[in-house]
């Protein structure tokens, strides 16, 4: 059995993953888009939306999760949880917890802590939580 996390964009999905990509050098490695769903009753997708992602693979490092943009008129919630990035040195730490903060909102400053040579927690710009832990 697998337990992955599922992100749900808001319709943010492309300006996310480009984010993402520049901070963590996450990676689309599957996507479909609602335009390339088959029709079927009772998945009636609004025109703005057809180039909205349905369903995607984003690679961050050795971990995969999935995402999409969510359904039209839906809002993301984000809420109960946090993506913790780890096992990068302190100065790499510092790097990715700056990138992802940026237009965000720092819960905890990167600093070191008694388990840690650098831990932060944030909030990005899409309302993602995240801990960035370097252990000692």
């Amino acid at each position: 059995m697998q337990v992955q996390p599922y992100l749900d964009f808001g319709g943010r999905f492309d300006e996310a993953v480009a984010f993402y990509g520049k901070v963590l050098g996450a990676q689309v490695t599957f996507v479909m888009r609602y335009k390339d769903a088959p029709p079927s009753e009772g998945m009636e997708v609004p025109e703005d939306w057809k180039d909205k992602v349905m369903h995607a693979n984003i690679q961050f490092g050795e971990n995969q999760v999935m995402a999409s943009d969510g359904r039209p008129g839906a809002q993301p919630s984000f809420s109960g949880f946090s993506l913790s990035v780890g096992a990068v040195g302190k100065d790499e730490g510092q790097r990715i917890f700056d990138g992802l903060s940026d237009g965000g909102q720092v819960v905890v400053p990167y600093q070191k802590t008694f388990w840690a040579e650098g831990f932060g927690m944030l909030v990005d710009r899409f309302g993602m939580s995240w801990m960035v832990n370097c252990e000692h």
